[in-house]
């Protein structure tokens, strides 16, 4: 079954975050099979919104929603589903 991970946290804390925390973790995860794809997200200021109504498209160089996490990044990764034992 593929999952896709969604990694949010404050922007503003993400530069403190090495980069190599975060490729380190990216090659486990790819060395271990499971990993499909991985991408880290530009900033928030470069977001583009584009939206559909009534047939028209609408493009807004802006992030759609204020929220207090963006989205920095995402996995997205095979696993095999667990179930249950029978008892």
């Amino acid at each position: 079954m593929k999952y896709l991970c969604l990694v949010y946290s404050v922007e503003s804390l993400l530069d403190a975050i090495p980069d190599s925390d975060c490729l380190s973790y990216d090659e486990r995860i790819r060395k271990s099979g499971h990993c499909l794809a991985s991408e880290a997200l530009q900033p928030v200021q470069t977001a583009t919104t584009v939206r559909v109504r009534d047939g028209k498209v609408n493009i807004t160089d802006e992030p759609f929603a204020e929220t207090k996490e963006q989205l920095a990044g995402f996995y997205l990764i095979e696993a095999s589903t667990w179930t249950k034992p029978f008892n």
